[in-house]
């Protein structure tokens, strides 16, 4: 095999909340994560030398993006050059909180351990995907699952949901560190972990409980974030929240029309939208 190609999946975030500070400077927390379809597109093939490539032009300028570093860790690991062509094809917004990022770098890991029959074991993987970032491990797989600690700690769970979700993201970057550094730690009355005591967790009980802690502190500093959740309710979204740390907000929808006209509003005002339609 001298190539292949890898979709490399969003998430959402349903809830999230930060539960205290580390002492190695990292927060615990509590979230869900839910795999959107919405992904982007890699391809790696051999080569006699190392490139790397994207459709968004920021992203092959920076030259500490994620996936050279995911690239370079594996090189370190096996203590070797691997030259290959690799090319991302870039749909999910970057910076959004969904998750892009750590997605390509998980299948930069995949795809360079199947291509180059390097045989790393799955445990030895988590642990390289870890030193990449706290979200990184989670997206090896494409599950629905349960995470606390720095959120490397998955527990793959079942969510009975259907209808359809849209996914908004109004072009806004919202830096991690700077939320991070304005939140206050806190236990929620009802969290995330009561939720998933059961084999199957309940929609609607994530609709009743699931909260972000980030929103107050997002809504704050940009508005209309906050207008694009109260826009989702008012278009009878079963749930909407703002999705990690922004600056995208998801919405949960019984009826198609709902999303339709929800989606039809945000796409005149020039925001990215994604409508998935749920099993």
């Amino acid at each position: 095999m001298d190539g292949l190609s890898i979709n490399s999946f969003a998430k959402i975030n349903i809830g999230l909340n930060i539960i205290s500070k580390r002492d190695d400077g990292f927060h615990n927390l509590q979230t869900i994560f839910f795999p959107l379809s919405l992904h982007d597109i890699i391809t790696i093939k051999k080569s006699e030398n190392f490139s790397f490539h994207s459709n968004d032009a920021s992203i092959s300028a920076d030259k500490n993006n994620l996936i050279l570093k995911a690239h370079k860790l594996i090189e370190n690991f096996i203590g070797k050059k691997i030259n290959c062509q690799i090319h991302l094809q870039k749909n999910i917004p970057i910076g959004a909180g969904l998750g892009g990022g750590s997605s390509n770098a998980a299948s930069i890991l995949k795809g360079l351990n199947e291509l180059f029959l390097i045989n790393i074991e799955y445990s030895k993987l988590k642990k390289l995907a870890l030193e990449l970032g706290s979200d990184v491990p989670l997206f090896l797989e494409t599950l629905p699952a349960y995470a606390e600690s720095r959120g490397e700690l998955l527990r793959p769970i079942k969510i009975s949901v259907s209808g359809y979700l849209l996914v908004v993201n109004p072009g806004i970057h919202i830096s991690t560190k700077w939320a991070f550094g304005k939140i206050t730690p806190r236990q929620p009355k009802i969290s995330l972990r009561d939720l998933i005591k059961y084999e199957e967790i309940k929609f609607d009980d994530l609709a009743k409980y699931a909260t972000n802690d980030f929103e107050p502190i997002v809504f704050r500093e940009y508005p209309q974030i906050e207008e694009i959740k109260i826009r989702m309710e008012n278009f009878d979204a079963r749930l909407s929240l703002m999705t990690g740390t922004g600056s995208t907000v998801f919405g949960f929808f019984n009826e198609e029309e709902d999303a339709n006209q929800a989606e039809l509003f945000f796409k005149c005002k020039n925001y990215f939208t994604y409508l998935q339609k749920l099993n």
